[in-house]
C-alpha cells in the first residue's frame, strides 16, 4: 500500500480532439492535476524537501518557508502535513481565494505580501520577506524555487523521463509555460541530451521579464517573473511565445467547453503556444503540451465572467477567431540571457554537499 507522496509523478496523456488546428499535428496534453496536491509543483517540492532532509538542512520539527503564488506553496503545505513540519507560505493579492483556502486546509500559515516590486509584481518583495523570516526562525528551510537548480533537476529526472517513455519518434515538440523555470530548465536539458530534433517551446506572459527587457504587470497567475530564473538556459529553448492574458483565459474556457478539461490559467497559455506551433506542422507529428494543474482553484477568476469583465477582458470568442488570434502571435527569443551551463546543471543531479539551497540573495537590498 502506498502513501500519498508515492503518488507524485506519472501523470497521464490526453489527446485533444476539438481545440486543434485543422490538418495540423496531434496535440497531446500531459495533465499534472493528477499529482496528489493537484499540480506539477508536487514534483520539485518533494525533491527539494527530501534532498534537504538528506543533507541535514531540514530536521524533525523544522519550518518550511517559501514564497509562492499558489501551487508550489500548496505542494509544500501538503508535504509538510505528511512529514510533520511547520509551513509558512508567502503569497500576494493575485493568489486566488481557493489557493489560500487549500494552503490553510493543509495547515500552512499564510502571509499576504501587498508591497509591489520594481516590476509591478510581488515576487521580489515576497522573496525578501521569506529570507528575513528564514534568518529569524530557528530550524527553518527555504526551498527557494526561483534560484534552486534542484527545482529543474526534479523535472530532468521525472517529468522529462516520463515524456521520453510515453512518446515515440513522432514527437516534434514539447510546450511548457515558464514561472520559476524548473520545468522548462529540466525538460530542455534532458530532451536536448536525448533527441535534438524535439523543439522546446516556452510560453510566457506578456509583461513577464524572463525573456523580455521591460517587465510589466499582467493578470495570469502562476507564470512569469521579473527576471530570468537560474534554472533556465535559454540556448536550449528554441522559441518563446508571449501570450496575452485574454487569450490564455479564453484558452482555458475553450478546453473546458470543448474538451471537458477544467485546467488552470497557465494551461490556457500553454494551449495558445501549442496551437501557434500546430499551424506550422504536418498532421503526422505530435506535440506534447504541459497542463500544470486543474481549474478548480480558478473558478472565481478565469472561469468567472464577472471577474474577466472587471479586468476588461473578453469572456468568450468563436473558435475560428480564437485560432486566428493564436496563429497571429509572433515567436521571440532573447539569446543573450543565459542560465547555468549544462555542466553546472549536471553537477546538481548528484546533489553535492556544496549545493546551496538558500541562494536568493539578489533581492536582499531590494534590487
Amino acid at each position: 500500500m502506498s502513501g500519498v507522496l508515492d503518488l507524485v509523478g506519472n501523470s497521464p496523456l490526453i489527446s485533444l480532439s476539438d481545440v486543434v488546428v485543422s490538418g495540423g499535428p496531434e496535440l497531446v496534453a500531459k495533465w499534472e492535476r493528477f499529482n496528489p496536491a493537484g499540480s506539477i509543483k508536487d514534483r520539485p517540492a518533494l525533491h527539494l524537501v527530501e534532498t534537504a532532509e538528506q543533507m541535514g538542512l531540514l530536521s524533525p520539527g523544522g519550518t518550511i518557508i517559501e514564497s509562492s503564488s499558489g501551487n508550489f506553496g500548496i505542494s509544500l503545505a501538503m508535504i509538510a502535513a505528511v512529514k510533520g513540519y511547520r509551513a509558512i507560505i508567502l503569497v500576494d493579492p493575485k493568489t486566488t481565494d481557493a489557493n489560500r483556502a487549500a494552503l490553510e486546509a493543509f495547515g500552512a500559515e499564510v502571509i499576504v505580501v501587498h508591497e509591489q516590486d520594481d516590476t509591478g509584481s510581488y515576487h521580489k518583495t515576497r522573496i525578501k520577506l521569506a529570507n528575513e523570516l528564514a534568518r529569524e526562525i530557528p530550524g527553518s528551510f527555504r526551498p527557494d524555487q526561483c534560484f534552486n537548480l534542484l527545482n529543474a533537476a526534479a523535472h530532468y529526472r521525472g517529468t522529462a523521463s516520463e515524456i521520453l517513455a510515453q512518446f515515440d519518434d513522432s514527437l516534434s515538440a514539447v510546450v511548457t509555460t515558464v514561472s520559476t523555470g524548473g520545468q522548462l530548465g529540466g525538460i530542455s536539458r534532458r530532451l536536448r541530451g536525448e533527441n535534438r530534433e524535439i523543439e522546446i517551446i516556452a510560453a510566457d506572459a506578456v509583461g513577464s521579464g524572463i525573456f523580455q527587457p521591460d517587465p510589466a504587470a499582467y493578470a495570469t497567475p502562476g507564470v512569469g517573473l521579473g527576471w530570468t530564473p537560474s534554472s533556465v538556459e535559454t540556448s536550449l529553448v528554441d522559441r518563446v511565445l508571449w501570450v496575452p492574458d485574454e487569450l490564455a483565459f479564453i484558452g482555458c474556457r475553450m478546453l473546458a467547453r470543448h474538451e471537458g478539461l477544467l485546467t488552470g490559467a497557465s494551461s490556457g497559455m500553454a494551449l495558445v503556444a501549442a496551437l501557434r506551433l500546430a499551424s506550422e506542422l504536418p498532421p503526422d507529428r505530435k506535440v506534447c503540451v504541459l497542463f500544470s494543474d486543474g481549474g478548480d482553484r480558478y473558478l472565481n477568476t478565469v472561469y468567472s465572467d464577472e471577474w474577466l469583465k472587471k479586468c476588461g477582458l473578453a469572456t468568450e470568442l468563436r473558435m475560428d477567431e480564437f485560432l486566428r488570434r493564436c496563429g497571429e502571435l509572433q515567436w521571440h527569443l532573447d539569446p543573450c540571457r543565459q542560465g547555468p551551463s549544462m555542466d553546472e546543471f549536471q553537477r546538481t543531479l548528484d546533489v553535492p554537499e556544496s549545493t546551496s539551497l538558500m541562494s536568493s540573495t539578489a533581492f536582499e537590498d531590494g534590487e
